[in-house]
């Protein structure tokens, strides 16, 4: 990797975010070298908006928050060639995504092989995460500690990593387990993992998961059961 230029890709999984992904594309600094915003079957003007803000959009009918990252995955791993970086941020609006060289930037100069933006050591706006976010992460990073004996701090969604140590880690979760699936995995698999303060605002439009009783249930238990599992399960 040429850590004085290095390539890097972002990944963006969106569904239904057609005010806010614009936005999150246009703030994106401009050393990197391709967004790809994966419409998840989205039933606005999601894929035209992110388009025409410069992204280059793929479809992903397969609803589901992992679904859309690992075709994001797919697509970035099918390029001729392959990026040194990888970033996933959220299409909400809600991470700061000129933040990406802070992110990245154990990567580049500490020999870091991923990198979670905590929003639990940053500044987040009020009103922000919501209270099962909060008691969620403090729960699975708690869990994380005591299985796997790494603390951290969040889950959040906007994470760097080195893309071969990502192929190494051969991602499966296709929904909410995904993140927790990232970080269990890469514990295990004895990577090089730091954490950089990330701030937090909130999201534009309703989250389709912790906006919904079903959907935090669903994602709590999906996160629980993702970090019993590979306690026993090899990487």
């Amino acid at each position: 990797m040429n850590s004085a230029n290095p390539i890097i890709d972002v990944v963006i999984p969106a569904y239904n975010e057609e005010e806010s992904v614009p936005l999150v594309v246009k703030d994106i600094p401009g050393n990197v070298r391709n967004i790809v915003v994966v419409n998840n079957n989205s039933s606005d003007n999601t894929s035209a908006n992110a388009k025409e803000a410069g992204a280059i959009v793929i479809d992903q009918p397969l609803q589901g928050y992992g679904n859309a990252c690992l075709k994001g995955i797919e697509y970035v791993n099918s390029l001729a060639q392959h990026p040194d970086i990888i970033v996933f941020l959220d299409a909400d609006y809600s991470d700061h995504p000129d933040e990406l060289n802070k992110v990245v930037s154990p990567i580049l100069n500490d020999q870091v092989d991923m990198v979670i933006g905590s929003r639990a050591l940053g500044a987040r706006e009020k009103g922000s995460m919501m209270p099962q976010q909060r008691f969620g992460n403090w729960l699975a990073t708690g869990m994380i500690k005591l299985f796997y004996g790494h603390r951290f701090t969040d889950l959040g969604p906007f994470r760097a990593l080195k893309f071969d140590k990502l192929l190494e880690l051969k991602m499966q979760d296709k929904t909410y387990g995904w993140t927790v699936e990232m970080q269990v995995k890469a514990v295990k698999l004895k990577f090089n993992c730091a954490e950089v303060a990330v701030n937090y605002r909130q999201r534009i439009g309703v989250s389709k998961i912790t906006g919904t009783i079903k959907g935090t249930v669903l994602a709590g238990w999906k996160i629980i059961t993702t970090i019993l599992k590979y306690t026993l399960k090899k990487v």
